[in-house]
């Protein structure tokens, strides 16, 4: 007889799905995403070899490997990354629990007096007795119309985005305290210029004093050479400001209070640097991790759309329980205390106001928002390598001219200072050259600042290092 019931009962479940999955398919028609996502063309692109993991090594200075690895074990900002990763991977197993079966136990005892006018017979009512249970539990949902399973690829693809978020922060992370680094490296280099300026006026202002005091100058002379000198110790003071920000910023990077007040900043022309592509990668989109969190979310989003869908179908659960309940605890596991039950649930929504096509409109307008979100992404990381690329190759063609102009400069100010010596000019002359040379030697510190941080900017561009494997590997490991 059980048997029979048994057999009888997935038929009857078919019968269920097939006369309610045609009246329910129906329902949500007519919501549809409206978004496109966009293609990965790129114009001018070519290959260019990988990013190394561990790019920073390049520049081969000691005291930047050491900030970065401080940085990677300290920063919050990364450790936040790593916990919604924590989450969305706990997620992940939530929705996978909901595809395989569930079994429980309970256990029970009652002490229950009970009535004497309602339903139970002598000798229950009117008297006390003890009740128990023990019993096994379990229940399956068929998920015939794949709801449990798009969930679950949802959270997957969610858990994939979290992923390369992490890796994203990572790159981010590194990139900037590299650029804070190379940046408190050009603040160093305009003080020792500023140093030396305020040397020089002081060499000037020596002569000028000598001059006066042999009749050769006057008065004006010695004022415009005095003039120089708190204007270059205000810079020194301005910089020094900035040069103690700039600690702080980098330091508030690393995630350790002070731990860039001992650095050591070498001179700008003492990193090395490395050879950087020259066009955009055909694979660019395989190399940058926000894009790949662009893309897991659209992926996500669509699975959500399904699993929106499914609601519309009907629940089949398959439940069951065997075990033990008798009156009297000494009877709980005697012969006759067995009991058992098997059969189907079946859960159809018929008229709930819109509840499910609302939910559906919802989860299509967040599929809508990713791909415009991944459209956005892609679109911006074109530009960030073509940017990067651009001022890479003006800065080259901005040195080499610099360079030349800097040579004229100083070869003017030294004739000019030598004409001055020699009474055949006047200090204006010397002012005027001297502007120019300081001009080109503060041009000549930004440029070697900007070479490398532009340098910086395009290995971030280009992914930083970003390994896809790692991520696509979480792929494979849920299923």
């Amino acid at each position: 007889m059980l048997l029979k019931s048994m057999n009888a009962m997935p038929r009857l479940a078919l019968a269920a799905v097939a006369l309610a999955g045609l009246a329910a398919c129906a329902n949500y028609s007519g919501i549809t995403p409206q978004a496109h996502m966009q293609p990965a063309s790129v114009v001018g692109v070519s290959d260019v070899a990988a990013v190394d993991a561990e790019w920073w090594h390049g520049f081969g200075d000691a005291q930047l490997d050491r900030l970065v690895t401080q940085a990677l074990d300290g920063s919050p900002s990364l450790k936040l990354a790593q916990a919604r990763l924590r989450r969305a991977q706990a997620a992940t197993e939530g929705a996978r629990s909901a595809t395989l079966p569930q079994v429980g136990a309970d256990v029970s005892g009652t002490r229950q007096l009970y009535t004497a006018h309602g339903l139970y017979p002598a000798p229950l009512a009117g008297n006390i007795y003890n009740s128990g249970t023990a019993q096994l539990s379990a229940s399956w949902e068929l998920d015939f119309f794949g709801k449990n399973r798009a969930a679950l690829d949802a959270a997957l693809g969610q858990t994939q985005a979290a992923q390369a978020d992490a890796q994203a922060a990572r790159v981010l992370l590194v990139s900037q305290v590299a650029r804070s680094y190379f940046q408190l490296l050009r603040l160093n280099g305009q003080l020792e210029l500023a140093n030396r300026t305020l040397a020089q006026r002081n060499e000037l202002l020596s002569l000028v004093r000598d001059r006066v005091n042999a009749g050769l100058d006057t008065h004006l002379e010695l004022n415009q050479s005095q003039g120089g000198l708190p204007e270059a110790r205000q810079q020194i003071e301005a910089l020094n400001e900035q040069i103690a920000l700039g600690r702080n910023a980098l330091s508030a990077l690393v995630g350790q209070p002070n731990a860039a007040d001992a650095l050591v900043l070498p001179a700008l022309s003492a990193i090395k640097t490395a050879a950087n592509a020259q066009a955009i990668p055909a694979d660019l989109l395989g190399r940058r991790a926000d894009i790949a969190a662009a893309r897991w979310r659209v992926a996500a989003a669509g699975a959500d759309i399904n699993s929106a869908k499914a609601q519309f179908y009907p629940d089949i659960n398959l439940v069951g329980f065997a075990g033990f309940s008798s009156i009297g605890l000494g009877n709980l596991l005697h012969a006759g205390s067995e009991q058992w039950g098997i059969g189907p649930a079946l859960h159809l929504p018929i008229f709930d106001a819109g509840r499910l096509r609302a939910g559906l409109k919802v989860k299509t307008a967040d599929l809508d928002a990713a791909v415009e979100s991944y459209n956005a992404a892609l679109v911006d990381a074109v530009r960030d390598v073509a940017d990067q690329l651009t001022s890479q190759q003006s800065i080259v063609r901005q040195q080499a001219e610099q360079r030349a102009a800097q040579q004229s400069a100083e070869a003017a100010y030294e004739i000019a200072v030598q004409r001055y010596r020699a009474g055949l000019g006047n200090y204006l002359n010397v002012l005027t050259a001297e502007t120019a040379v300081l001009a080109q030697r503060r041009s000549q510190v930004d440029l070697a600042a900007r070479a490398l941080d532009t340098q910086v900017a395009l290995v971030r561009s280009l992914g930083g290092g970003y390994n896809a494997s790692a991520t696509e590997s979480i792929a494979a490991s849920a299923y």
